[in-house]
């Protein structure tokens, strides 16, 4: 073989072992890509903080499967027990009407200690041992047993509560550190989107379901007064699964499980989370302060109606329009009256009078916000310094001692099962003022007020809102309750 032969093999070996090893790299990167695209995208992020979205591609058919594998570790099973007092079983014609109208009622009753237990779920949301769980869950345990996805068992001690969410933290001691949530921004969930469930529905831990979320910022699914913007989703969801976690196919935790729709106890296909954004807001404050510390504008405000307002585009904006500014309050110093339109709030569109309120509630109080309003069909932006819940206290007992001359209360647990009435629904009067509205139309204190002019009453707040649409002369029908009798009766009052 000569030179030329030798040199020509050389060059074909080479180019070979080249072709060979781009041949290989490229198998590898396939690969790769391959793995990372059937991946889902699930990893630790900074701890109780928002993380968007990755923009991965998902594959569905592993994706589930991954979620479960590693969320699961991090959600809890907790065992509740609480303790109540009741009325003695054994002398239940203590209640008849008949039997205290003619014997009178004993003195001395003797009351029983009665303890209920009760199951729900939890998530992991640092590594110190705190847990997120509804409020209906932990908040009246007066013990709480938190079993870990190994097995092991903590006992569980209440960090802070907030029943206006329904969400709580708790807290164990673990003897490792444990793996916490990611937490994705619910306000980027769309409707139709794959959704994951994990719990202990029926105390069977470990459970994981699936569906899809159904709809967007539900309300009326709890307590009138309380801040309410749900998720609702029809991923099967059972008693025990309140506090668990409802995550997106990336593994980020979108919401807390808490409600469902249902005629049978069971799932039936509609079931309610509380959104992300709102319980990381909640469970920082309650863990820094066990307290929540809400904002406070000042202003009633309601839906608009889209034949009232345009801005200029011939569209009926969203947002939510003022009725009633308080006198001194942040919004009446920042200028805002009567009319306004409030459309967005720090940049962020409001959508309805509800997506306001819950809003505020996630700014602390002494917060500057820009409000972005329509007057006269123009846009502008005022900024306010957000007042406190007691401040706003303050300005509702002064408002409504000035309009319908009383204060008044909320109901207590014992009142809405004695007058069989409503939770949430209905005030009670603390004081009357002879010469105002209620002491002229014969209202007495500890008498209650139900409805005005056929809209129910959601406690204080709600009387305010309802009389803030009320002008002044103007007389209104008021569902009264009688605290003597346990009697209603609508009676006429003429508002100040």
């Amino acid at each position: 073989m000569n030179r030329t032969d030798k040199r020509q093999r050389n060059v074909l070996i080479v180019s070979m072992v080249t072709a060979l090893v781009l041949v290989i790299i490229f198998a590898a990167v396939l690969l790769k890509t391959k793995a990372c695209a059937s991946r889902v995208p699930f990893g630790p992020g900074k701890v109780l903080e928002i993380q968007d979205k990755p923009t991965s591609p998902v594959d569905l058919s592993t994706a589930i499967i991954t979620v479960a594998k590693q969320t699961i570790p991090s959600v809890v099973y907790i065992q509740v027990t609480q303790t109540r007092t009741v009325e003695n079983p054994f002398l239940p014609f203590l209640n008849d009407p008949f039997f205290r109208r003619f014997f009178g009622t004993p003195k001395m009753q003797p009351r029983f200690k009665q303890e209920i237990t009760g199951v729900g779920s939890g998530m992991i949301i640092d590594n110190s041992g705190n847990i997120l769980t509804n409020s209906h869950v932990a908040m009246n345990a007066t013990k709480m047993t938190v079993m870990l996805s190994d097995g092991s068992r903590h006992e569980g001690q209440l960090v802070g509560a907030d029943p206006k969410t329904d969400l709580a933290v708790i807290r164990i001691t673990p003897p490792v550190k444990l793996p916490p949530v990611v937490f994705g921004d619910s306000d980027k969930v769309e409707v139709g989107e794959w959704v994951v469930a994990i719990g202990a529905p029926q105390a069977l831990e470990k459970s994981v379901t699936q569906g899809i979320v159904s709809g967007m910022h539900r309300t009326g699914v709890s307590e009138p007064t309380n801040y309410q913007d749900f998720l609702q989703t029809d991923a099967p969801i059972n008693p025990g699964n309140s506090g668990g976690p409802l995550l997106n196919m990336y593994g980020q935790v979108i919401g807390v499980n808490a409600a469902i729709a249902t005629s049978s106890g069971g799932f039936e296909g509609i079931g309610f989370t509380i959104p992300s954004n709102i319980a990381v807001y909640v469970a920082k404050a309650l863990i820094q302060t066990g307290r929540i510390e809400r904002g406070w504008l000042g202003v009633t405000t309601r839906d608009v109606p889209p034949e009232e307002v345009k801005d200029g585009t011939g569209k009926a904006p969203v947002g939510s329009m003022i009725e009633a500014v308080a006198k001194g309050g942040p919004a009446e110093r920042a200028g805002l009256v009567k009319g306004d339109v409030i459309i967005a709030f720090n940049g962020k569109e409001i959508t309805n009078t509800n997506d306001l309120r819950n809003r505020v509630s996630q700014t602390s109080p002494g917060t500057v916000v820009t409000l972005t309003i329509l007057r006269g069909g123009k846009r502008q932006d005022i900024k306010v310094t957000t007042g406190s819940e007691k401040d706003a206290a303050q300005s509702l007992a002064m408002s409504l001692r000035g309009r319908l001359g009383g204060q008044f209360r909320a109901l207590t647990d014992a009142e809405v099962q004695k007058y069989q009435l409503k939770e949430g629904f209905g005030v009670i009067i603390t004081s009357v003022d002879p010469g105002g509205p209620l002491g002229q139309a014969g209202f007495e204190v500890n008498d209650g007020i139900l409805g005005i002019d056929k809209q129910p009453v959601a406690g204080v707040e709600g009387l305010a809102t309802l009389l803030a649409t009320v002008k002044p002369g103007q007389k209104v029908s008021v569902v009264a309750l009688d605290h003597r009798s346990g009697g209603t009766g609508s009676i006429d009052v003429t508002v100040r």
